[in-house]
């Protein structure tokens, strides 16, 4: 007898993810689709903007780079004119 009554009693999770499947078999096919989209979507958009930062970053810094030795030969030449 106790065995039929433990089995009969659901944990209250279990009725939780009962009433949530209930909710989600009433939805449409392309509903959950676009639902099911919208989340790989979310998943792969990080990759993207991180791949897109690190390439940011590095012509960042390039272009830091130019500027100081455009810079700095800039400045040889101007003093190489006025020695003339």
């Amino acid at each position: 007898m106790g065995r039929k009554d433990a089995c009969a009693v659901m944990a209250p999770v279990d009725q939780y993810r009962k009433q949530i499947g209930k909710q989600d078999y009433k939805k449409t096919k392309s509903a959950l689709k676009l639902t099911k989209l919208k989340a790989e979507a979310k998943k792969s958009a990080p990759g993207i903007r991180d791949a897109f930062l690190v390439i940011l970053a590095i012509l960042v810094f390039m272009l830091c780079v130019y500027a100081f030795f455009y810079l700095n030969l800039s400045t040889e030449l101007d003093m190489d004119l006025d020695v003339d």
